[in-house]
Protein backbone atom coordinates (compact mmCIF):
# COMPACT_ATOMS: atom_id res chain seq x y z
CA UNK A 1 0.00 0.00 0.00
CA UNK A 2 1.51 3.31 -0.66
CA UNK A 3 2.36 5.43 1.77
CA UNK A 4 0.33 8.47 1.50
CA UNK A 5 3.16 11.01 3.06
CA UNK A 6 5.55 8.98 0.95
CA UNK A 7 7.15 12.80 0.06
CA UNK A 8 8.44 13.27 3.36
CA UNK A 9 10.00 9.87 3.82
CA UNK A 10 13.68 10.14 3.65
CA UNK A 11 16.35 8.70 1.84
CA UNK A 12 18.11 5.64 2.92
CA UNK A 13 21.71 4.98 3.54
CA UNK A 14 22.60 1.28 3.83
CA UNK A 15 25.93 -0.06 3.84
CA UNK A 16 26.27 -3.58 1.93
CA UNK A 17 29.01 -5.86 3.46
CA UNK A 18 30.26 -8.61 0.93
CA UNK A 19 32.11 -10.54 3.44
CA UNK A 20 35.30 -13.18 3.65
CA UNK A 21 34.05 -15.90 6.33
CA UNK A 22 36.23 -18.02 8.21
CA UNK A 23 34.92 -21.08 8.29
CA UNK A 24 32.54 -22.18 11.07
CA UNK A 25 34.80 -19.51 14.00
CA UNK A 26 32.33 -17.60 15.14
CA UNK A 27 35.03 -15.78 17.21
CA UNK A 28 37.72 -14.94 14.38
CA UNK A 29 34.34 -14.00 11.89
CA UNK A 30 33.60 -11.14 14.69
CA UNK A 31 36.45 -10.10 14.90
CA UNK A 32 37.05 -9.21 11.21
CA UNK A 33 33.92 -7.78 11.00
CA UNK A 34 34.35 -5.24 13.69
CA UNK A 35 37.82 -4.48 12.58
CA UNK A 36 36.59 -4.15 8.68
CA UNK A 37 33.61 -2.07 10.11
CA UNK A 38 36.20 0.11 12.12
CA UNK A 39 37.77 0.60 8.98
CA UNK A 40 34.71 0.67 6.60
CA UNK A 41 32.24 2.34 7.85
CA UNK A 42 32.98 6.53 7.08
CA UNK A 43 29.29 8.31 7.23
CA UNK A 44 26.25 7.61 9.13
CA UNK A 45 24.35 4.70 7.74
CA UNK A 46 20.99 3.87 8.66
CA UNK A 47 21.24 -0.12 8.14
CA UNK A 48 24.60 -2.70 7.94
CA UNK A 49 24.09 -5.76 6.17
CA UNK A 50 25.64 -8.90 6.59
CA UNK A 51 25.99 -12.39 4.95
CA UNK A 52 23.38 -15.46 5.38
CA UNK A 53 25.39 -17.38 8.35
CA UNK A 54 27.50 -14.59 9.04
CA UNK A 55 29.42 -15.96 12.15
CA UNK A 56 30.36 -19.51 10.39
CA UNK A 57 29.42 -19.64 6.90
CA UNK A 58 27.04 -22.26 5.60
CA UNK A 59 27.54 -25.26 7.43
CA UNK A 60 25.60 -28.11 8.27
CA UNK A 61 26.87 -28.80 11.75
CA UNK A 62 23.94 -27.06 13.60
CA UNK A 63 24.17 -28.35 17.16
CA UNK A 64 27.85 -28.10 17.46
CA UNK A 65 27.71 -23.97 16.03
CA UNK A 66 24.26 -22.57 17.30
CA UNK A 67 23.41 -20.14 19.57
CA UNK A 68 20.66 -19.23 21.65
CA UNK A 69 19.17 -15.79 20.91
CA UNK A 70 21.21 -14.09 24.16
CA UNK A 71 24.04 -15.95 22.82
CA UNK A 72 27.37 -13.75 22.02
CA UNK A 73 26.55 -13.36 18.49
CA UNK A 74 23.31 -11.98 19.22
CA UNK A 75 25.27 -9.91 21.75
CA UNK A 76 27.76 -8.39 18.99
CA UNK A 77 25.11 -7.72 16.83
CA UNK A 78 23.22 -5.73 19.80
CA UNK A 79 26.56 -3.87 20.79
CA UNK A 80 27.52 -2.92 16.97
CA UNK A 81 23.72 -1.76 16.08
CA UNK A 82 23.92 0.70 19.31
CA UNK A 83 27.96 1.70 18.42
CA UNK A 84 26.75 2.94 15.04
CA UNK A 85 23.21 4.42 15.77
CA UNK A 86 21.91 1.86 13.04
CA UNK A 87 20.05 -1.36 12.23
CA UNK A 88 22.73 -4.54 11.86
CA UNK A 89 21.02 -7.62 10.06
CA UNK A 90 22.34 -11.01 8.67
CA UNK A 91 21.37 -14.59 9.72
CA UNK A 92 23.11 -17.49 12.00
CA UNK A 93 22.23 -20.53 13.44
CA UNK A 94 19.90 -20.41 16.28
CA UNK A 95 18.90 -23.20 18.82
CA UNK A 96 15.29 -22.75 20.12
CA UNK A 97 12.64 -25.29 21.46
CA UNK A 98 15.13 -27.68 20.51
CA UNK A 99 15.06 -27.26 16.68
CA UNK A 100 17.89 -25.46 14.76
CA UNK A 101 16.68 -22.31 12.82
CA UNK A 102 18.50 -19.97 10.01
CA UNK A 103 17.67 -16.85 11.41
CA UNK A 104 17.78 -13.61 9.80
CA UNK A 105 17.92 -11.17 12.88
CA UNK A 106 16.90 -7.60 12.77
CA UNK A 107 18.75 -5.59 15.51
CA UNK A 108 17.92 -1.97 16.28
CA UNK A 109 20.00 0.41 18.18
CA UNK A 110 18.13 0.34 21.08
CA UNK A 111 18.84 -3.41 21.55
CA UNK A 112 14.95 -4.69 20.19
CA UNK A 113 15.41 -6.93 17.20
CA UNK A 114 12.71 -8.80 15.27
CA UNK A 115 13.85 -12.11 13.37
CA UNK A 116 12.89 -14.25 10.00
CA UNK A 117 13.33 -17.46 9.50
CA UNK A 118 14.35 -19.32 6.20
CA UNK A 119 11.15 -20.59 4.52
CA UNK A 120 12.90 -22.50 1.54
CA UNK A 121 15.88 -24.89 2.92
CA UNK A 122 18.11 -25.50 0.25
CA UNK A 123 17.88 -29.57 -0.49
CA UNK A 124 20.64 -30.26 -2.30
CA UNK A 125 22.63 -28.80 0.08
CA UNK A 126 21.05 -31.24 3.20
CA UNK A 127 19.87 -27.87 4.69
CA UNK A 128 16.52 -29.62 5.43
CA UNK A 129 17.77 -32.30 7.38
CA UNK A 130 19.67 -30.29 9.66
CA UNK A 131 16.95 -27.23 10.24
CA UNK A 132 13.30 -26.27 11.13
CA UNK A 133 11.42 -23.86 7.67
CA UNK A 134 10.45 -21.08 9.14
CA UNK A 135 6.47 -20.20 8.13
CA UNK A 136 5.75 -16.79 8.42
CA UNK A 137 6.66 -13.95 6.07
CA UNK A 138 8.33 -10.89 7.96
CA UNK A 139 8.30 -7.35 7.03
CA UNK A 140 10.04 -4.68 8.96
CA UNK A 141 10.00 -0.94 9.04
CA UNK A 142 13.07 1.68 8.98
CA UNK A 143 12.39 5.50 8.98
CA UNK A 144 9.26 4.99 6.83
CA UNK A 145 10.45 2.55 4.73
CA UNK A 146 8.67 -1.00 4.90
CA UNK A 147 11.91 -3.84 4.63
CA UNK A 148 10.60 -7.54 3.28
CA UNK A 149 13.32 -10.09 5.03
CA UNK A 150 14.25 -13.04 2.86
CA UNK A 151 17.39 -15.66 2.63
CA UNK A 152 19.31 -16.98 -0.29
CA UNK A 153 17.41 -20.31 -1.58
CA UNK A 154 13.83 -17.93 -0.74
CA UNK A 155 14.84 -16.26 -3.91
CA UNK A 156 13.48 -18.43 -6.49
CA UNK A 157 10.14 -18.62 -5.40
CA UNK A 158 8.21 -15.66 -6.34
CA UNK A 159 5.21 -16.50 -4.86
CA UNK A 160 7.01 -16.36 -1.63
CA UNK A 161 8.29 -13.04 -2.34
CA UNK A 162 4.96 -11.73 -3.94
CA UNK A 163 4.47 -7.43 -3.39
CA UNK A 164 1.08 -7.91 -2.37
CA UNK A 165 -0.46 -4.38 -2.79
CA UNK A 166 3.49 -2.88 -2.68
CA UNK A 167 2.95 -3.71 1.55
CA UNK A 168 6.88 -3.61 1.27
CA UNK A 169 9.71 -1.16 -0.21
CA UNK A 170 13.20 -3.26 -0.22
CA UNK A 171 13.00 -6.95 -0.68
CA UNK A 172 16.38 -7.98 0.93
CA UNK A 173 18.40 -10.78 0.72
CA UNK A 174 21.43 -12.07 2.87
CA UNK A 175 23.23 -15.26 1.09
CA UNK A 176 26.08 -17.87 0.36
CA UNK A 177 25.29 -18.46 -2.97
CA UNK A 178 27.85 -19.97 -4.93
CA UNK A 179 29.22 -18.61 -8.22
CA UNK A 180 28.16 -21.81 -10.17
CA UNK A 181 25.11 -20.18 -9.93
CA UNK A 182 25.99 -16.97 -9.90
CA UNK A 183 24.45 -16.32 -13.07
CA UNK A 184 20.89 -17.12 -11.72
CA UNK A 185 21.36 -14.76 -8.83
CA UNK A 186 21.64 -12.15 -10.93
CA UNK A 187 18.94 -12.67 -13.38
CA UNK A 188 16.52 -13.46 -10.35
CA UNK A 189 17.47 -10.26 -8.55
CA UNK A 190 16.47 -7.84 -11.52
CA UNK A 191 13.39 -10.00 -12.03
CA UNK A 192 12.14 -9.64 -7.92
CA UNK A 193 12.34 -6.33 -8.38
CA UNK A 194 10.97 -5.61 -11.69
CA UNK A 195 7.75 -7.94 -11.08
CA UNK A 196 7.28 -6.16 -7.06
CA UNK A 197 8.49 -2.84 -8.37
CA UNK A 198 10.56 -2.73 -4.94
CA UNK A 199 14.28 -2.13 -4.40
CA UNK A 200 16.16 -5.43 -4.24
CA UNK A 201 19.21 -5.70 -2.26
CA UNK A 202 21.11 -8.82 -2.42
CA UNK A 203 24.45 -9.67 0.28
CA UNK A 204 26.45 -12.55 -0.80
CA UNK A 205 29.92 -13.64 0.26
CA UNK A 206 32.88 -14.43 -1.57
CA UNK A 207 35.86 -17.42 -1.07
CA UNK A 208 35.96 -20.57 -0.43
CA UNK A 209 33.94 -22.46 2.23
CA UNK A 210 35.05 -25.67 4.12
CA UNK A 211 33.90 -27.94 1.34
CA UNK A 212 35.52 -25.93 -1.28
CA UNK A 213 32.74 -24.29 -2.76
CA UNK A 214 33.37 -21.43 -3.93
CA UNK A 215 31.77 -18.11 -3.87
CA UNK A 216 32.37 -14.76 -5.77
CA UNK A 217 30.15 -12.50 -4.61
CA UNK A 218 27.95 -10.41 -7.17
CA UNK A 219 26.00 -8.12 -4.20
CA UNK A 220 23.68 -6.38 -5.56
CA UNK A 221 21.03 -3.58 -5.49
CA UNK A 222 18.68 -3.09 -8.07
CA UNK A 223 16.03 -0.29 -8.13
CA UNK A 224 12.22 -1.13 -8.83
CA UNK A 225 12.82 -0.41 -12.35
CA UNK A 226 15.81 -3.39 -12.95
CA UNK A 227 18.23 -1.12 -13.23
CA UNK A 228 21.78 -1.36 -10.98
CA UNK A 229 22.38 1.20 -8.16
CA UNK A 230 24.88 -1.60 -6.83
CA UNK A 231 27.15 -4.46 -8.35
CA UNK A 232 30.42 -5.86 -6.92
CA UNK A 233 31.77 -9.53 -7.73
CA UNK A 234 34.87 -11.03 -6.55
CA UNK A 235 35.95 -8.93 -4.07
CA UNK A 236 35.07 -8.27 -0.30
CA UNK A 237 33.15 -4.92 -0.74
CA UNK A 238 32.18 -2.46 1.88
CA UNK A 239 29.93 0.14 0.51
CA UNK A 240 27.05 2.06 1.51
CA UNK A 241 24.81 3.30 -0.72
CA UNK A 242 21.48 5.74 -0.60
CA UNK A 243 18.01 4.69 -1.54
CA UNK A 244 15.40 7.13 -2.66
CA UNK A 245 11.48 6.45 -1.81
CA UNK A 246 10.02 9.23 -3.82
CA UNK A 247 11.78 8.12 -7.03
CA UNK A 248 10.95 4.51 -6.22
CA UNK A 249 6.84 5.94 -5.82
CA UNK A 250 7.44 7.53 -9.49
CA UNK A 251 7.78 3.99 -10.63
CA UNK A 252 4.76 2.53 -9.64
CA UNK A 253 2.55 5.58 -10.82
CA UNK A 254 4.13 5.11 -14.08
CA UNK A 255 3.67 1.79 -14.31
CA UNK A 256 0.61 0.39 -12.11
CA UNK A 257 1.43 -3.09 -12.30
CA UNK A 258 0.89 -4.22 -9.00
CA UNK A 259 -2.36 -3.19 -8.88
CA UNK A 260 -3.46 -5.99 -11.51
CA UNK A 261 -1.10 -8.94 -9.54
CA UNK A 262 -3.45 -12.16 -8.80
CA UNK A 263 -4.06 -12.58 -5.49
CA UNK A 264 -3.78 -16.27 -4.03
CA UNK A 265 -2.60 -17.85 -0.42
CA UNK A 266 -0.01 -20.19 0.09
CA UNK A 267 -0.63 -23.46 2.16
CA UNK A 268 1.73 -25.51 3.57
Amino acid sequence: MENPDYQNIPNLKVTIYQAYLFWENTDKNLQNIGLRLNMGIKEKTDLIILPEMFNTGFSMNAAQLAEPMDGKTVSWMRETAAKYDCVVTGSLIIEENKHYYNRMVWMRPDGTYAHYDKRHLFAMGDEHQHYTAGKEKVIVALKGWQIRLAICYDLRFPAWNQNVDGEYDILLLVANWPDRRSMHWRSLIQARAIENQSYVIGVNRVGHDGNQVYHSGHSMCIDAYGNTVYYKPEDEDMYTLTLNYEEMIKIRRQFPFLADADRFEIID
